[in-house]
């Protein structure tokens, strides 16, 4: 079976991922693109490749072209504009990660309808290492939809691309869409800060304490909770989620697990100031707080390992290979958080500044 076919099978474990979520007091008026969790089709008709060639400038054009998508037995055929986006991948990647911009009263009454932008995650180069490690990043973000209450909401998508400047050039790739920030925060009913840093006594405790320890499980060191890189909102792969008019509380939401030791992308390269020397090393990069804090996730996690290993073990997307890479990690990382000891020289004794007490 190939790739793409496995990627078009519902994904059971995400069942129950919607369970947890509705649970959880998401707004019930849910878009109709993230109501389901079964993987669908879509067509790109773009100058997808001219989009490509600007992908290592800062400041890059828009271009105008078509998605098209199966609803149900209907097509829906609507306007988009796309460029490339992100950071490290938009630059380094053969088929860099694009945005697509929709009309919101275009949209109306189709699939994507309540929908204005959207990123597309997409494999990084073609072939199936490549579409493996998306399928890995795409069940990264289920995880942690299973820890945590706040999260973007993701849809598997099977594109096919017509390059509208290159002699209608084709190819085929599965990939993701990714929520918009500002529809995510709308969803949960708070406010989207756009601040270049915060301090740690903003933050709730118990959220970043959720974040920090799911980076650890992944071996993701590729985040900040609190700062931002020159000239962005903060933070560096986590958005912040406060209510209306308040500078305290504030949520982190994690987000882009690529340069994770659990999908363990070949690009990926570690901080010059983090002092390990392999991507998959797990090494805790929070900041302390009350040790119930990390105590409190670290049972919510525990508690969720069922679903977490049926999430990988049940996907039809894994091939042997990175099933049993997947598995693997996941066990090692549960290992390490419900034995005492590790947990108190990892992660209790190895977090970073003083003990923030909340």
């Amino acid at each position: 079976m190939t790739s793409s076919k496995r990627g078009m099978k519902m994904l059971r474990p995400a069942l129950l991922i919607t369970l947890i979520t509705s649970m959880a007091g998401i707004n019930a008026q849910a878009s109709p693109l993230f109501a389901s969790d079964e993987p669908y089709k879509g067509v790109l008709t773009a100058p997808i490749l001219e989009a490509y060639g600007q992908k290592k400038q800062e400041d890059r054009l828009y271009f105008d072209g078509y998605w098209s998508q199966k609803n149900g037995e209907e097509t829906e055929r609507v306007s988009v504009k796309i460029r490339t986006r992100g950071n490290y991948r938009r630059r380094n990647c053969t088929l860099p990660p694009l945005m697509l911009n929709f009309k919101k009263k275009e949209v109306e009454t189709t699939l994507l309808e309540g929908q204005d932008k959207l990123k597309l995650v997409s494999p990084c180069k073609r072939g199936e290492a490549y579409q493996q490690l998306i399928y890995l990043e795409y069940l990264v973000y289920q995880l942690f939809a299973l820890y945590s209450d706040y999260h973007f909401r993701t849809r598997l998508v099977e594109v096919a691309y017509v390059d509208t400047g290159n002699k209608d050039k084709r190819w085929q790739t599965t990939n993701f869409l990714l929520e918009d920030d500002k529809a995510m925060a709308e969803r949960y009913e708070l406010e989207l800060k756009k601040i270049p840093y915060t301090m740690r006594v903003q933050m709730d405790m118990a959220q970043t304490a959720i974040v920090e320890v799911f980076q650890y499980m992944i071996g993701n060191v590729d985040y900040s909770t609190l700062m931002s890189p020159e000239g962005e909102h903060c933070c560096h792969n986590v958005k912040l989620l406060s209510s209306e008019g308040t500078d305290t509380g504030i949520l982190p939401v994690a987000y882009d697990f690529d340069s994770s030791g659990f999908v363990n992308a070949p690009y990926a390269t570690l901080p010059a100031n983090i002092p390990i020397k392999r991507i998959t090393t797990r090494y805790f990069n929070g900041w302390c707080k009350e040790d119930r804090r990390y105590k409190d996730a670290i049972a919510l996690m525990i508690s969720h390992k069922e679903a977490a290993v049926a999430l990988f073990e049940n996907s039809p997307l894994l091939n042997k290979t990175y099933r049993k890479r997947a598995l693997g990690y996941l066990q090692n990382s549960y290992d390490r958080i419900s034995d005492e000891d590790s947990v108190r020289k990892e992660i209790l004794e190895h977090c970073r500044g003083d003990v923030i007490k909340g």
